[in-house]
Order: structure tokens, then sequence, then C-alpha cells
């Protein structure tokens, strides 16, 4: 069984799906060229002013609870300059050699575009560390600052803004781990078995199968430890 890997670095990744239960995924997963420095998250309530006779007698009362937002920036660099030329040569081997616009072209499609079997653009979960977003694409700034002699881009500045499309009841849970509602993501640690993860998430053990398929995985014994494993919501 393989080691986890303490020195592999975790890139921010956009996965794509076609349904709001993230089970059906779209294309390729968005991994970030490069980390955010940072990320930032927002929460706000909407509030009902009643007026009474005069401002003194004004009542605040609860109207709803705003989709939480999350927001950050991704570098995107064509040139070369932060790769070493063995790095580079790796790159073309495994095909992750795309150019500035191609990676572009990857997000927008993904996170963007209408998909015509939804007539709706994809559902989205940002995954990084400990940070599972499910969402939908609010806004996507593109700032491009350098170019190649024929005016294609080499580096790319993207402002990112998600807005959370879960329900009010999921949002105030979301932080409970072990809601079979929400999806789950999981670092394999090294007693950890897929029945085990079944009754943590689920409350039963006898997912374990399930999990197996929505994970792809060969063989459900054998987990390295290291993996990420992905926990959807349960199709009652």
């Amino acid at each position: 069984m393989a080691l986890k890997n303490p020195f592999k670095l975790e890139k921010l990744t956009i996965t794509a799906y076609q349904d709001k239960k993230r089970v059906t995924q779209v294309g390729q997963a968005f991994k970030a060229m490069f980390n955010p420095e940072s990320f930032s998250q927002s929460y706000a309530i909407e509030y009902s002013k009643n007026m009474g006779m005069n401002s003194t007698n004004q009542k605040v009362d609860y109207a709803r609870s705003k989709p939480s937002a999350l927001s950050f920036k991704l570098l995107l660099d064509g040139t070369g300059s932060h790769e070493l030329g063995v790095v580079t040569l790796a790159n073309k081997l495994m095909g992750n050699d795309k150019t500035v616009a191609e990676r572009i072209k990857q997000l927008l499609d993904i996170s963007f575009k209408m998909n015509g079997k939804i007539h709706e653009p994809n559902y989205l979960v940002v995954s990084w560390g400990s940070l599972i977003f499910s969402c939908r694409l609010s806004t996507i700034d593109i700032n491009y600052t350098s170019f190649n002699p024929d005016g294609t881009p080499l580096r790319a500045e993207l402002d990112i803004k998600l807005l959370a499309d879960q329900e009010a009841k999921k949002q105030m849970s979301v932080e409970a781990k072990s809601s079979p509602d929400l999806t789950h993501s999981r670092i394999v640690k090294e007693s950890d078995t897929l029945p085990l993860l079944s009754k943590e998430i689920y409350g039963s053990a006898s997912h374990y199968l399930w999990i197996a398929e929505q994970n792809q995985l060969d063989d459900f014994r054998n987990l390295s430890p290291g993996q990420r494993l992905f926990f959807p919501p349960l199709q009652l």
C-alpha cells in the first residue's frame, strides 16, 4: 500500500456536474496552476424593515439568508519561467502543457458555458484541502497581462466569485461532517476502510460498494493513504 507523500502539493480544483446532487461529472476537472494566496467567504442575512409611527418604532424582521459566496484569484502563466526544463518536458509528456487560452477555455466550458442537457450552466464543487464548496459561477473577470508577438496571451489573472447553491437547511449543516445530505471529501488515512468511512458519513456501512463506484475504484479493499475520496449525497 502506497505511503502518503507529505511533499505533494494539492491544487485547488473546480469540478463540474450536470445534476444538483453532484453525481454525474461533466468534462475534466480544472486544476489551478498556482494555488491562490488567499480566498474569502462572505455570508449575508437580509432583513425587512417595518416602520411604526416614527423611526424609534422601526422593527427589523428576518427575511432570508443569502447564499454564501467564495472569492479568490488565480494566476495562469504560459511563459514556462516558473518551471525547470525537466518539469516542462514531463508536463508535455503527460499532456499538461495547455496554453493560457486553452486553460481559460476549459474553465469557461465547465463553469460558464450552457449545458444543453440541463439548459443552464453546470453545478460546481471547489475543493482545496478542507475546503469543499458546492456552488455555481457568479462572475469571472479575466485580466490578460502578457502576450506573444502574435497577440496570444501568455499570462492572465482570473478573479472568480462563486455562490453556494445549497438550501438554507444545508448551509446551516455544512460543518456537520456526518450529514448525508452534503457532498463530502476525505483524505484516506492508514486505518481507513470504505465500510468505516461509509458508516462515518452516511450512518451505515452498507454503502461502501456504491462509494467505490462513485470514485471509480477497482478494488475497494486497497485504499492508498493520501488519496482523496468523494462521498456524494445518497440518492433516495
